[in-house]
């Protein structure tokens, strides 16, 4: 069954060791930025700069295992029907992003969508873990700057994430509409997710 994300909000799911997420570009331009919390400890998340480190690359692929700040399997990347184009770099966007953009100071932000979605679960964490971007468009220039494109995703892409041990999985349906994250008319859009239940959960 497939659950909706809301443009601009984000969702918190329960996920058990061997289950399956699909994150769904339902449009096909929608940045999703995503955590995930081990269920028992949400001080354990998953942390882009050592799973960088574990697998030799800023690049998201299938077969790569995503770990923790504590080095310990999360997910395993088992399927991607999208380009591959993915941001491991930037920061979720939160309340002083847009300020610097000149937007009122209620625009919505991933930062606040990971806090409220936990928040539904009746969880809290003191931070704000940087994101896996899924469908974020972003290279690195020869001179080392960033270049942030479009999506080079299509409407019904998607990636599987199977998690390797007990998780709380949050997602956001990035509120981006200053700059062309979310594609050319800077419009959020929904997100989709499907999870599905491992052998034995």
């Amino acid at each position: 069954m497939l659950e909706a994300v809301p443009a601009c909000f984000g969702r918190a799911f329960r996920l058990g060791a061997g289950s399956c997420i699909d994150v769904i570009n339902t449009h096909g331009t929608q940045v999703a930025d995503t955590w995930a919390f081990r269920a028992d400890d949400l001080s354990e998340y998953l942390a882009l700069d050592q799973t960088r480190s574990v697998n030799s690359t800023v690049r998201f692929q299938p077969g790569m295992t995503l770990v923790s700040n504590r080095r310990r399997p999360m997910f395993v990347l088992e399927a991607d029907t999208s380009p591959g184009i993915h941001d491991t770099l930037l920061c979720a966007c939160n309340e002083a992003i847009y300020r610097e953009l000149g937007c009122a100071s209620d625009h919505r932000s991933c930062e606040q969508n990971l806090h409220e979605a936990l928040a539904e679960l009746g969880l809290a964490v003191p931070f704000t873990p940087p994101p896996l971007n899924l469908f974020m468009n972003v290279a690195v220039s020869a001179d080392g700057s960033l270049i942030r494109g479009v999506p080079a995703s299509r409407p019904g892409d998607y990636v599987r994430l199977r998690a390797r041990t007990d998780l709380v999985f949050v997602i956001s349906a990035c509120p981006q509409d200053v700059t062309p994250i979310n594609g050319r008319l800077c419009q959020p859009r929904d997100l989709a997710v499907r999870i599905t239940a491992g052998e034995g959960t």
